[in-house]
């Protein structure tokens, strides 16, 4: 049985593949053949990829990018379809399904709302709800930074706090919309934000979701 990990992943490969190596993303900085080779080094080199969250291992992170973003870029979207390694923790669906459902939504995501014409996604209940699931485990981690509170609510209304702070903003939104807000995102999340004027303008402007 597909699992959600796979599914994007094929997505997101797909989506590499059609709109090339040179088109823009949300990732500031970042073509899609440095996405591509950031996707690729995450799950071939984790002696690199541990840079993303530890400051030494940063430089040889950026070799590693360098090295791969050189390679052509069919062989990138090749190496993102087959997945990682044979003996990769990766390979592991459990594993699998945790790392990399978000990881590949977010990122696929992040090519699509990059171009100007961009329509949301039609998202089943089941994904959203996984999505969620993600969410109210890693709210707190991921919200710890941000310069005001912070409140997720569905529009069912069920809820989870990103942030304790004061004064509080409620976001609103599907799971996979907050999801991308909760990451960065905040100008391409389709999300309605209720709250102190001059806070929102801060959450919105703020640098410091997600890792």
């Amino acid at each position: 049985m597909s699992t959600f990990a796979k599914r994007e992943r094929l997505l997101l490969a797909d989506l590499l593949e059609a709109v090339g190596p040179e088109a823009p993303t949300l990732c500031e900085g970042w073509q899609t053949r440095d996405l591509a080779a950031h996707v690729v080094v995450r799950e071939r080199r984790p002696d690199a990829a541990g840079g993303l969250l530890i400051k030494q291992l940063a430089p040889r992170l950026d070799k590693a990018m360098e090295e791969f973003a050189a390679k052509p870029y069919e062989e990138l979207i090749q190496l993102i379809r087959t997945g990682p390694p044979r003996f990769s923790p990766f390979q592991l669906k459990q594993i699998d399904e945790v790392s990399n459902t978000v990881e590949f939504y977010v990122h696929t995501e992040d090519v699509r709302r990059a171009e100007p014409d961009w329509t949301p996604r039609e998202l089943d209940p089941v994904f959203q709800d996984a999505l969620w699931s993600r969410l109210e485990r890693t709210a707190r981690l991921m919200g710890r930074g941000t310069p005001t509170g912070l409140v997720l609510r569905r529009p069912d209304g069920r809820t989870a706090v990103a942030n304790r702070g004061t004064p509080v903003v409620t976001a609103t939104g599907e799971p996979s919309e907050l999801l991308l807000f909760l990451y960065g995102r905040q100008s391409a999340a389709r999300v309605d934000l209720v709250g102190d004027a001059d806070a929102i303008e801060k959450l919105h402007g703020s640098k410091r979701l997600g890792f």
